[in-house]
């Protein structure tokens, strides 16, 4: 699947991006995919060159553009469990600059572009996420309910800003879910919590928790990775693109 450097305009400055797309002369549903707090490396690349490759116009933006081009920080090959906390301890100021301010703006400028490119087909578009970027394409979704058909995250913090906040999110989603989250995440009591939430918001959804993962387990560079949990990953979040989007 052919890659290609992107640089998305915002309120802010230019955010650099790439996009995975199929290497035919056609238009294809598009697809706003975040990357986890790491950001843009080869693993996001091959992800999206694999959802490319099911018929999908991709587009990746690196979230932390304002601090600099991707990668933000340096990253070694493998991000190992000895050194995620010196990287976190990097990324948590870029985290917590991102406001949700900013992730709307963002967010308007990354359909905005997305939805432009001769490339994708006219209709509704779907935004996925891993670990942070789970939180971004929910409230992305819930931000443009005309736009999204489908959102899907991944070992994201869905809830992480309380009840009231996930009450508010889901009150404005119109879009199908598929939330697979990390058994080192979230207890059953916390994912049944978190169901009863999207049952009395009304969100078509499934939620479940991934057996035997620990956070981070689609990242193939960590030391998270888990195979058989990413094979569950794309075998549950390309039937929800092609249930809202289609191809296959």
């Amino acid at each position: 699947m052919p890659i290609k450097t992107l640089q998305i305009p915002t309120t802010d400055g230019r955010a650099d991006a790439f996009a995975a797309f199929p290497d035919q002369g056609e238009r294809h549903p598009g697809v706003l995919m975040y990357a986890d707090g790491f950001g843009i490396r080869p693993v996001l690349r091959e992800m999206a060159r694999e959802l490319a490759g099911h018929g999908y116009y991709v587009v990746v933006p690196n979230v932390f553009y304002r601090h600099g081009p991707a990668p933000v920080i340096e990253l070694p090959e493998h991000i190992g469990e000895e050194v995620r906390p010196a990287l976190f301890a990097r990324l948590m100021p870029l985290i917590e600059a991102h406001t949700t301010e900013r992730v709307l703006s963002d967010a308007d400028s990354y359909l905005g572009f997305l939805t432009a490119q001769p490339e994708v087909a006219a209709g509704p578009v779907a935004v996925t996420g891993y670990c942070i970027g789970g939180l971004l394409a929910m409230t992305t979704a819930a931000a443009h309910p005309d736009e999204v058909a489908a959102v899907a995250g991944f070992h994201g913090p869905v809830s992480a800003d309380g009840p009231e906040s996930l009450r508010l999110l889901l009150s404005e989603l119109t879009a199908e879910v598929h939330l697979g989250h990390a058994q080192s995440d979230l207890t059953p009591e916390a994912l049944a919590e978190l169901n009863r939430a999207l049952d009395a918001a009304g969100v078509d959804h499934t939620s479940e928790i991934y057996p035997g993962t620990v956070h981070g387990f689609t990242m193939s560079d960590t030391d998270a990775f888990d195979p058989s949990a990413l094979h569950r990953h794309w075998d549950r979040l390309l039937p929800l693109l092609e249930r809202t989007l289609g191809k296959s």
